[in-house]
């Protein structure tokens, strides 16, 4: 009855709000939980149900959207009613908060099926059991909008939200259009013979094979680049763009499809951004292409020819559509210290972040215009879908700030067990700092930024 009456006076934000300080203040009861664990997920002692409100579902759903995901996981666990109102934010799919990104890792001493999620908003981490394949034998190719994209030593691809634990397998590889395999007697792959073309301005310059010596595991390494996962507007669908080596062509498909669908004719692409039903991807010479994947022919359209001739390849270059509307360049310039080592060096040499510029996209002049500060926002780039934003809204993050990881795959293919280069990067002084001390995250596979998320593949196959 008090709550009723409270709730006559109060409007339902602001009550939300009082409450969900009463919410946090509870989760402080649930400090002995450290791990996001299925069997951590239950109902805890009546003495805590006890000191509860009892709510109405309608506004405990209310309360429990304006949670980040570590926090609403917790409090799914306070008492049954919460975890009744959870079951149904999932459901319905009611879940809209924007979350802080976080580092997803594993660890060997966690276990080969178990995922850790760093949590930059709580400094601490998460560890979550995943399905199979065991998933530090998958290669992290990809993370956007709270899915990651892998690839596992036998080179199947899957999509996987590592909160809910949901997971779709993705057309095979040998459904692309250039990659042929080969089986063995008991109709096993065994190699793959990977003859990728390469194209610029409309051009074939040359045609190579890779050869029969690639083996499953070696083609789950160098046939894939980097993935993205966007929400198609024309469909609503689950569009799975694959940058491919060796020659950073297009391959792409939808959640559900059977096989890869392929870009032709251009390559040399970096990383894309998705908007208004375009897909943009920038090349290694600053070239930005829009790309309109809905008919049934790819239509390509230079929106911006290149501002170089020569790439960098000790430059990751990467693209987004800023909170503002400006088309953003991203340039990462990275530096080691390899000079002729011995193999009992190997695992020593470290690879390091020396500098990363920011460049506005002018489309109309088709040249890049440098900024020197992005004054509120903040920047995550890595094997992520990069992203840019505002600072205010995530008070745990720096503005004016890069949170970068490692991404360069020659290198991490080639020196798997050394020191990831991951860390924030002050865009103002050029200075960087370490995410924590000491760093634990695992040197393979690669950590990667994932921003949490609660989408259900169930929902996005319906629409």
């Amino acid at each position: 009855m008090a709550t009723c009456i409270v709730a006559s006076i109060m409007s339902i934000g602001r009550l939300a709000t009082a409450l969900c300080s009463a919410i946090l203040g509870a989760l402080h009861k649930l400090s002995a939980l450290p791990h996001i664990e299925e069997e951590h997920v239950g109902v805890l002692p009546s003495m805590v149900e006890a000191e509860l409100p009892h709510l109405p579902e309608d506004l405990l759903v209310q309360i429990l959207s304006r949670l980040e995901i570590p926090d609403l996981l917790r409090a799914s666990s306070v008492c049954s009613s919460w975890h009744s109102a959870y079951t149904t934010l999932h459901s319905l799919g009611q879940y809209k908060r924007h979350q802080t990104p976080c580092l997803f890792y594993t660890s060997e001493s966690a276990g080969k099926n178990v995922g850790c999620i760093y949590s930059l908003a709580e400094q601490r981490t998460y560890k979550i059991t995943l399905p199979d394949p065991p998933i530090r034998d998958r290669y992290l190719i990809g993370s956007s909008d709270g899915w990651l994209v892998t690839i596992d030593d036998k080179c199947e691809m899957h999509l996987l939200n590592p909160v809910t634990r949901e997971q779709m397998a993705l057309p095979p590889v040998i459904t692309m259009e250039q990659v042929n395999p080969t089986y063995d007697e008991s109709g096993a792959i065994v190699k793959y013979e990977n003859r990728s073309q390469f194209w610029h301005d409309g051009v074939m310059f040359s045609s190579r094979s890779m050869g029969s010596i690639i083996s499953p595991r070696w083609q789950q390494l160098f046939l894939t680049g980097r993935a993205f996962v966007f929400s198609e507007t024309s469909t609503g669908k689950l569009l799975v763009v694959l940058i491919r080596n060796p020659f950073g062509q297009l391959s792409f498909a939808r959640v559900g499809d059977d096989e890869w669908d392929y870009l032709p004719e251009y390559g040399r692409y970096e990383d894309c951004t998705y908007k208004d039903g375009l897909l943009y991807a920038v090349t290694t010479l600053g070239e930005i292409h829009a790309i309109d994947l809905s008919g049934p022919i790819a239509m390509v359209k230079v929106v911006m020819g290149k501002v170089m001739d020569i790439g960098d390849g000790d430059r990751n270059t990467y693209i987004l559509h800023a909170p503002w509307g400006d088309v953003l360049q991203i340039w990462k310039t990275e530096e080691d210290d390899y000079i002729h080592p011995s193999e009992d060096d190997y695992d020593a040499i470290l690879k390091n972040t020396a500098s990363i510029e920011v460049y506005k996209s002018d489309l109309v002049e088709e040249k890049l215009v440098k900024i020197n500060r992005l004054q509120d926002h903040v920047l995550f780039v890595g094997h992520n879908q990069t992203l840019c934003l505002r600072a205010e809204e995530f008070p745990s993050l720096k503005a004016n700030h890069a949170y970068f990881t490692d991404d360069s795959q020659n290198w991490i293919t080639e020196f798997k067990n050394n020191r990831r280069d991951i860390g924030v990067f002050n865009l103002e002084d050029n200075s960087r700092d370490e995410l924590g001390s000491p760093q634990l995250w695992s040197n393979w596979p690669s950590p990667v930024w994932i921003t949490p998320s609660l989408a259900k593949l169930n929902l996005i196959l319906d629409m």
